[in-house]
């Protein structure tokens, strides 16, 4: 069923208020995602001096650091 009154003209002017919104909505987002993306490089994946995750080893085996 078609609209039985179709002025692209009228209509054009009633939507461009929430396509605006919309669009600022999407560029909100976006941001907030990069700003995340970027705060989550700036932190790193460095693992600490205490933070690093320790090693399963068969018994007996021993692990020889390089000096």
């Amino acid at each position: 069923m078609s609209a039985p009154e179709t002025d692209l003209k009228k209509q054009e002017r009633r939507h461009w208020p929430p396509l605006v919104g919309m669009a600022i909505g999407v560029i909100f987002a976006l941001g907030l995602l990069t700003l995340l993306i970027i705060w989550m490089a700036a932190q790193g994946n460095e693992p600490g001096e205490d933070e690093r995750t320790p090693i399963d080893l068969p018994p007996g085996a021993t692990i020889q650091q390089a000096q």
